[in-house]
């Protein structure tokens, strides 16, 4: 009988320090990176498929950088510089991209789902497939977008049309 006992007591502890175990190596991304870049130089860096969920590009100059593929949601891009930027099929949903300019860029298959992009501009922006859904944006530039609006997004499925409720 104290051979079970000890046994039930050795099975109760292997259990806590398993459980410990799982708590302190949660199943969270161990590649997503949360950087900083306000106020940096970044003229035609490569950040192409990279997880940097939440990272902060506030007022950063980020022309012709390469974020296709990247993984940034939730990050924070305000008055940056994204001009001549590929940003082909780029996650930004959840992120905070007011005052940008991106001019020339290209945007396609991009994700912008739920995104703050006033004060933003998009001249001669490359916009087919991507998906503004949820986005919010001024009026003007929701116009200009919806006149160049063509083409779905391969992941979600939205015609970039029907996210920016063009009429």
């Amino acid at each position: 009988m104290p051979f079970f006992k000890l046994s039930s007591f050795l099975r109760l502890a292997i259990a806590v320090v398993l459980a410990i175990v799982c708590l302190v190596t949660s199943p969270t991304n161990t590649h997503a990176e949360t950087l900083s870049f306000s106020h940096a130089q970044l003229k035609g860096r490569d950040f192409s498929g990279r997880e940097l969920v939440g990272s902060g590009f506030a007022n950063a100059n980020m022309e012709g950088a390469n974020f296709e593929n990247a993984d940034v949601r939730g990050a924070v891009f305000s008055a940056s510089i994204l001009r001549r930027a590929n940003l082909k099929g780029a996650n930004f949903s959840g992120g905070l991209l007011d005052q940008a300019d991106f001019a020339k860029a290209d945007l396609s298959d991009a994700l912008l789902v739920e995104t703050i992009l006033l004060r933003s501009t998009f001249d001669f922006v490359n916009i087919d497939g991507a998906d503004f859904t949820d986005a919010i944006i001024d009026g003007g530039q929701r116009k200009w977008l919806c006149s160049k609006a063509k083409g779905t997004n391969s992941k979600t499925g939205v015609t970039t049309r029907e996210s920016l409720e063009c009429d």
